[in-house]
């Protein structure tokens, strides 16, 4: 039997002014006891959208387009999914869905400007509207120096926005917004470019069209080193990245439609109804790329923001007529819990297909989505209420969550106690965070 040279985790394809870090492979082992795997990371992914959801009352017909799921819930009891959580289905042994859970200290604020702070728990300050360190960045200030980016923030708007209607969900340690990524093109450039690219090489990748050109000759030697299983991974990994590089290009002539001068209410796009699923796929698998690579463990994604957005109009996408915010507003009336239903039901079968591509990735002994938690909701339950988010948490079964639920909680818990089991479970030694009372109970 060959016997192939150890390579090392932090193994890259360079070429002109790149660098293409490579997904876990076999040939990555320590040295010490036989066949012995690099540890898996510790991962960690949010993300957030604006407005909440429909929420019907129990026993009326619009009930099953409601978000929460129906019954009581409990732990190990069955999940009975509503309509807009359907395509969970084949993840939900990874999934455990909350319901009651908030920020105590916001639920007083503005319904849109709790955006800011879904991250934070903390009630900006009047007059200053300061904030306080977000989640994910008190995450990456204790392991982001063991990857070349300590996080990624994306947004669909990009920038950091006005104070109250954020286009970001991460904060650094003095409560300053950390301005947001959203354009795929630059994002998939900033993953994989070298930071001190000169200029004529970053006029090559231009011009090339394609970050695998320019590390193709450093492939061909690789696949030298490896054995064949590892080089049919390299090629569905180039695979993979050929296809985001195409898909980024196509996303990005939506991204750079500028915002119309409307009413927000009306807000208009000049764009084809399937280019904002274009953008989310895009983004989604430029999320995938930087886990699978390890080039970020930790990573937010707020998803259209409370005040004017490139998001509003994604409802076009699946033929609903009106957008985002008109949608929230009219789940309360005849048919409206449908209509915001069944684009609830598009925005989480966008996340499965995230979740799906995490669990169905090999990494050591175990799979990308069993050490990666990604938490998604909103910060609004109906919109404007800032009271018992529709919130799930995903992945992490390998570090000592046990999904399958629905978790219902009274508003005496807060939302900061789901942090505190997140925080514990990247192996962090935090026992609080903001107004927590201790993890949160059911998870483990």
């Amino acid at each position: 039997m060959a016997r192939f040279r150890p390579i090392s985790r932090r193994a890259a394809l360079k070429g002109a002014g790149v660098t293409l870090a490579l997904p876990w492979m076999e040939a990555m082992m320590v040295e010490g006891k036989a066949a012995a795997r690099v540890a898996s990371p510790k991962r960690f992914c949010a993300i957030q959208f604006p407005f909440g959801v429909a929420m019907p009352k129990d026993g009326t017909p619009d009930r099953p387009w409601g978000w929460f799921p129906m019954g009581e819930g409990g732990k190990g009891k069955p999940v009975e999914l509503s309509n807009p959580l359907r395509p969970l289905e084949p993840v939900l042994d990874d999934v455990t869905i909350f319901s009651g859970l908030s920020h105590p200290r916001c639920r007083t604020m503005n319904g849109h400007d709790t955006g800011d702070i879904f991250l934070t728990a903390n009630n900006l300050a009047k007059v200053t509207y300061r904030n306080t360190i977000s989640l994910d960045q008190h995450i990456a200030g204790k392991i982001g120096e063991q990857t070349r980016h300590a996080s990624l923030t994306l947004s669909t708007d990009g920038g950091v926005g006005p104070r109250t209607r954020t286009t970001t969900l991460s904060y650094n340690a003095d409560g300053q917004p950390i301005p947001a990524l959203a354009d795929p093109k630059l994002i998939f450039q900033r993953l994989f470019a070298q930071d001190k690219a000169s200029r004529d090489d970053m006029k090559k990748l231009e011009s090339s069209g394609s970050i695998l050109d320019l590390v193709m000759d450093q492939s061909r030697s690789l696949r030298s080193q490896i054995g064949r299983a590892d080089q049919q991974k390299l090629d569905e990994y180039e695979t993979s990245v050929r296809e985001v590089e195409q898909r980024v290009e196509r996303a990005r002539d939506w991204v750079n439609v500028p915002l119309p001068e409307v009413d927000a209410d009306s807000l208009t796009l000049e764009v084809t109804p399937e280019s904002p699923k274009e953008y989310l796929t895009a983004i989604y698998d430029l999320l995938y790329l930087s886990f699978q690579t390890d080039l970020t463990r930790v990573a937010t994604y707020q998803v259209g923001s409370m005040g004017p957005s490139r998001a509003r109009n994604f409802p076009q996408s699946i033929d609903i007529k009106g957008d985002w915010h008109s949608l929230a507003h009219g789940a309360g009336k005849k048919g409206g819990a449908e209509k915001m239903g069944r684009f609830d039901e598009f925005m989480t079968a966008q996340l499965v297909r995230f979740l799906t591509r995490l669990r169905d990735t090999q990494e050591g002994d175990s799979n990308l989505l069993d050490t990666t938690q990604v938490l998604y909701g909103s910060s609004n339950s109906k919109t404007h209420v800032n009271r018992n988010f529709p919130l799930l948490l995903a992945g992490g079964s390998k570090l000592g969550h046990q999904h399958g639920s629905y978790l219902r909680f009274s508003e005496k818990v807060p939302m900061s106690n789901l942090f505190v089991s997140i925080l514990q479970a990247m192996g962090l030694e935090d026992e609080s965070f903001v107004d927590s009372t201790g993890p949160l109970e059911g998870l483990s």
